[in-house]
């Protein structure tokens, strides 16, 4: 069975601990940012549920953009390395890092 879209980037992000992905995406219409860093995923726009089993990022989210940003994230003084890439443009680093 494959992974899911959100599980690969979790997983993504405990391989890379010093980054954290910011998503820009949409859900059911709805725009939405989802912050992901050491495997755990959060809604900045919208109540996170507090059962893990509940995804923040469904397979059906379509993907706008994705930022690489170096941890800890400062909302107030980003530091980015790399911005607005796209799903298949972070495939080849899931992809590299065998997510």
């Amino acid at each position: 069975m494959s992974k899911s879209i959100g599980q690969r980037l979790e997983q993504y992000t405990i391989k890379c601990p010093n980054e954290v992905l910011l998503l820009s995406i949409e859900i059911d219409g709805q725009p939405d940012q989802v912050a992901i860093f050491k495997g755990f995923s959060s809604s900045l726009m919208n109540p996170t549920s507090f059962d893990p089993d509940v995804p923040v990022l469904p397979d059906h989210a379509i993907v706008h953009s994705i930022d690489r940003l170096e941890s800890p994230y400062n909302p107030n003084s980003p530091r980015y390395v790399e911005q607005g890439l796209s799903w298949e443009a972070f495939g080849r680093l899931l992809d590299a890092v065998g997510v």
